[in-house]
């Protein structure tokens, strides 16, 4: 069973905390990653690109001449594809690229994505991150006393207080999350992680909850009725 330590804030030891057995094995599922992060790219996708078709193009309600006898084409609407400032025939339009993943492998991308920050070294157990101010100097004080001032860091605390949050918002190369919050993407483009101890156990316990799928149960077989197959 995998143990780590938990330091104060100054980067003094304090104890050695015995990590959840069924989260932190060590086992890293790159597919199920790459779904994850997939998926979170596409949500962030966003499309601009927007013409109108003849029926939003403003005008055009009135027949411009009459059908027959002038010796001209017959038209409908000045707003038609064909004509200048005419509507545009099959441009392009806002287009959705959301999707969701099943939970369940949202929460096993999330323990792989912790697992290979276990296994690289660079997951760190705070026992709590409170800073004194809400001036980014004393975040970057903590940040310098734990070594990670240098380094892409994401903060998943437990209840971020108002000192917390407002230290931190401009440090570009910090990330604060809640526990709910934490996803596979932003652990694996951050260079460090940080766990504050209560938000360490409550992760461990949402994520404990996972099930294995169950297989289907199979009955006894039954015997073969072989004077009914030879009559």
């Amino acid at each position: 069973m995998a143990n780590i330590d938990v330091v104060d804030k100054n980067n003094k030891k304090l104890e050695v905390l015995e990590l959840n057995s069924k989260i932190f094995n060590s086992k890293v599922n790159v597919f199920l990653l790459q779904q994850a992060v997939n998926m979170y790219l596409a949500n962030q996708r966003k499309s601009f690109a927007k013409v109108k078709t003849r029926e939003e193009v403003r005008g055009g309600g009135k027949k411009p001449w009459r059908q027959k006898g002038t010796g001209r084409a017959r038209a409908g609407s000045i707003r038609s594809p064909l004509w200048r400032g005419g509507g545009v025939t099959f441009g392009p339009i806002p287009k959705d690229w959301h999707y969701q993943l099943p939970k369940k492998i949202k929460k096993q991308a999330v323990i792989s994505a912790i697992n290979a920050k276990l296994n690289e070294g660079n997951l760190l157990v705070v026992d709590e991150i409170s800073p004194v101010s809400h001036k980014t100097k004393d975040m970057s004080a903590i940040l310098k006393h734990l070594k990670i001032n240098a380094e892409k860091v994401i903060i998943v605390a437990d209840l971020p207080g108002i000192n917390l949050l407002r230290s931190g918002r401009n440090i570009k190369k910090l990330n604060i999350v809640r526990v709910e919050d934490v996803n596979a993407h932003d652990i694996l483009v951050s260079n460090k992680l940080v766990f504050e101890k209560k938000a360490l156990k409550k992760l461990e316990k949402r994520l404990g909850r996972i099930e294995s799928p169950k297989k289907p149960k199979r009955g006894p077989r039954k015997p073969l009725d072989l004077e009914h197959q030879t009559s």
